[in-house]
C-alpha cells in the first residue's frame, strides 16, 4: 500500500523527510525474506521515482543517509542485500539529478575503500555494478589527494585485477569502459608522498559538481556527464 502511495510526489516527500525513513535500513535486514524484500522494493521506489525530490533529500541528508547506506547495506553480511544495494547506488549516483551528490560521494576515501572491496566479491553481478560506481572515482577530474594516492598505491593490483576482469557475455561498451579506466589508472600521478597509514590497500584478487572524464555509455544506459 505504501509503495502505491509514494507514486504521488507529495507523499514520497513526506516519507523521505519523516523519521520513518531511517527505519528502512533496519527493515531491509529483517530475517524474514518477504518483509525485507518488500521494504527493499519500497526503498528503491522512494529513491528513484521522483528525481527532483530525491536530489533535494540527498543534498540535505547526505551524511546520515550514506553512513547508514554504506554500513548497513553495502557492507552487509547478506549477499542479496549487498547486491541490491550496489545496483541501487549506481542508479542513484549516475542519475543526472544527483550530480552534486555523486561528486561528493566519489570524493570520499572511505567510499572508495568500500567499492574496492566490492570489486573483489566472488559474484560477477556485484563486481559489475561495483565497477560502474568505481569508474566514477577514476573519472573525477578533481580527485582529492587521498583518492589519487590510494589508487596510485594500489595501481599494480588494480591493473592486474582489470586484466582478468570479464563478464559472461561479450559487451563492447563494457570493454570500452574498462579500457578507459585502465588508461586513467595507468597515467595517474601521485600527489605528495604516497606513504600513509590511512591508505587502503587493495588485496590480491581471489582464485565503480566535479568535472568528469567522459567514458562511453554502458550497456545499462549509464552515462557519465
Amino acid at each position: 500500500m505504501l509503495r502505491e502511495c509514494i507514486r504521488h510526489q507529495v507523499v514520497a516527500r513526506y516519507v523521505l523527510n519523516s523519521e520513518h525513513m531511517k527505519k528502512f535500513f533496519d527493515y531491509m535486514q529483517i530475517p524474514e525474506f518477504d518483509v525485507a524484500a518488500d521494504a527493499t522494493a519500497t526503498f528503491k521506489e522512494l529513491m528513484t521515482r521522483h528525481k527532483s525530490t530525491v536530489a533535494e533529500f540527498l543534498s540535505e541528508n547526505y551524511d546520515w543517509f550514506f553512513v547508514e547506506f554504506n554500513a548497513k547495506l553495502l557492507e552487509s553480511a547478506n549477499y542479496i542485500t549487498r547486491r541490491q544495494a550496489i545496483k541501487l547506488l549506481g542508479d542513484i549516483l549516475l542519475d543526472r539529478s544527483n550530480s552534486a551528490v555523486m561528486t561528493r560521494y566519489v570524493s570520499s576515501k572511505d567510499n572508495l575503500r568500500i567499492l574496492m572491496n566490492l570489486l573483489r566479491e566472488a559474484s560477477k553481478n556485484i563486481q559489475l555494478d561495483a565497477f560502474h560506481v568505481f569508474k566514477l572515482f577514476v573519472a573525477n577530474r578533481n580527485k582529492p589527494t587521498d583518492i589519487v594516492n590510494i589508487i596510485v598505491a594500489n595501481r599494480s593490483k588494480l591493473l592486474r585485477f582489470f586484466a582478468s576482469f570479464r563478464i559472461d557475455k561479450e559487451d563492447e561498451q563494457f570493454e570500452a569502459d574498462k579500457a578507459q579506466v585502465v588508461k586513467e589508472i595507468a597515467e595517474l600521478e601521485a600527489k605528495g608522498p604516497l606513504f600513509s597509514g590511512e591508505l587502503h590497500k587493495f588485496p590480491g584478487t581471489p582464485t565503480a559538481s566535479g568535472e568528469l572524464y567522459k567514458l562511453p555509455t554502458t550497456p545499462l544506459s549509464r552515462q557519465l556527464t
